[in-house]
């Protein structure tokens, strides 16, 4: 059975960063996987953040993160690393890391997997 678990939220300010992990394990590889990123706010849909292809590491990302988030995988470790600098109290909200066969997109609901959520705040 796939798991994913994800951690490194908190509370920062505005402008601060933080690092979010996504471990997952349950599959003797992930190559022919890719492994997105959502964040949910209160009262508001789940929204594509970022994405990887595991097997080429090539990422796609949301325009409203593009240039201070930063997607990054850990082959040894299965583990992917969301990189958030610069960030903004838009920014707030539960982040999940779900996993999707082949190339990750941005529709929620073709991922298969999802992790627990790691909750992340940004005060002004």
């Amino acid at each position: 059975q796939v798991h994913l678990v994800e951690s490194g939220g908190g509370l920062v300010q505005a402008g601060d960063s933080l690092r979010l992990s996504c471990q997952a394990s349950g599959l003797s590889s992930f190559s022919s996987y890719g492994m997105g990123w959502f964040r949910q706010a209160p009262g508001k849909e789940r929204e594509f953040v970022a994405a990887i292809v595991w097997s080429d590491g090539s990422t796609d990302y949301a325009d409203s993160v593009k240039g201070r988030f930063t997607l990054s995988r850990d082959n040894a470790k299965n583990t992917a690393y969301l990189q958030m600098n610069s960030l903004k109290p838009e920014d707030t909200a539960v982040y999940y890391c779900g996993l999707q066969p082949w190339v990750p997109g941005r529709a929620a609901h073709e991922y298969v997997c999802w992790g627990q959520g790691t909750q992340v705040t940004v005060s002004s």
